[in-house]
């Protein structure tokens, strides 16, 4: 992927830049150009990302989001507010959203979407409770005037990939296909999920819209996404398959948060969430914005997991 650096130098806050996908927006974020602050707990346990970061040229806050004067003293040295906290915090983004309207000086605002396009999908209780949350936090974003700009990356690939096929066993040969197989979803490098984001973030086009990265090459199916294994693996593998209403009766009885992941499980992979819906309105699709830049096929994410073999994968969105 082309990256021209030294973009406009807006300078870039980032809340939760330490997480899976926050560190991927901190790096891009840098490589651009962009002065780069990481808002990160003070008592945080991710000190060789934090070290990372620093030898990178990255000014690290240490604080809470519930400290008000330290985050508003934290906003006005910046243009452009990321967060990408994760789900236990989503609601925390009141706090932030709170001492933007006190700074008073946010270009732009965007909140921790980063999944499924919560005003365009509806799910299975767990996930529609979890999808509320992020819900309200738009609409107090709109209701106070921000600018904003909403993002769904939909599914992060090489963590889905993983996964789905969890090539990191080389001696499986079974692989577990959730409901018919047959719906599609959308997976993205994660990698990518962080360029494009910073480029978005400071693209004045992008001012109060709503982009979502659905690239037509990487919207695959599991039964796609397994043939293409096979094929470059040379296995064939056994499906064995879980029913919906399997799905459905674990996101009835798991306890909660156990209970999220089967959820949106059904959601992506069964109901297809992800791909099931034109894009238009407000809407714009990432992969249409930036000549410069392309989204990575899973083709190609399948090849560097075949060159280089993750660990093993844990349990979905833990």
């Amino acid at each position: 992927m082309g990256i021209t650096m030294k973009q406009n130098e807006s300078k870039i806050l980032i809340f939760g830049g330490t997480g899976y996908i926050g560190s991927h927006m901190v790096k891009a974020s840098i490589k651009f150009g962009h002065p780069t602050y990481v808002f990160t707990r003070s008592d945080s346990d991710k000190k060789d990302s934090i070290n990372e970061f620093q030898s990178m040229g990255a000014i690290i806050i240490k604080g809470r989001v519930d400290e008000h004067e330290k985050l508003v003293e934290a906003l006005r040295e910046v243009d452009v507010v990321i967060s990408a906290l994760a789900y236990p915090q989503v609601l925390d983004q009141l706090k932030i959203l709170e001492a933007i309207k006190i700074s008073g000086n946010i270009k732009r605002f965007l909140p921790s979407d980063f999944g499924v396009e919560e005003d365009r999908v509806s799910a299975l209780p767990p996930f529609e409770a979890f999808l509320n949350k992020k819900r309200r936090i738009r609409r107090a974003i709109e209701e106070a005037k921000i600018p904003y700009t909403f993002i769904s990356a939909n599914c992060y690939g090489s963590y889905f990939i993983n996964y789905l096929l969890n090539p990191s066993h080389p001696n499986k040969h079974e692989i577990t296909v959730y409901g018919s197989g047959e719906a599609k979803a959308v997976l993205n490098d994660e990698q990518d999920i962080g360029i494009y984001t910073i480029k978005i973030a400071t693209d004045p086009r992008m001012h109060n819209r709503i982009v979502i990265f659905r690239p037509s090459k990487n919207a695959v199916s599991q039964l796609e996404l397994i043939s293409l294994w096979e094929k470059k693996t040379g296995k064939i593998f056994k499906k064995t398959h879980i029913l919906e209403e399997e799905i459905v009766t674990l996101s009835q009885t798991l306890p909660d948060p156990q209970n999220i992941p089967a959820s949106i499980l059904h959601s992506v992979f069964v109901k297809g969430a992800t791909a099931d819906f034109e894009i238009g309105g407000n809407d714009v699709e990432a992969s249409s914005l930036y000549p410069d830049l392309k989204f990575s096929t899973v083709d190609e994410m399948l090849d560097v997991f075949l060159k280089n073999p993750p660990k093993p994968a844990s349990a979905a969105f833990e």
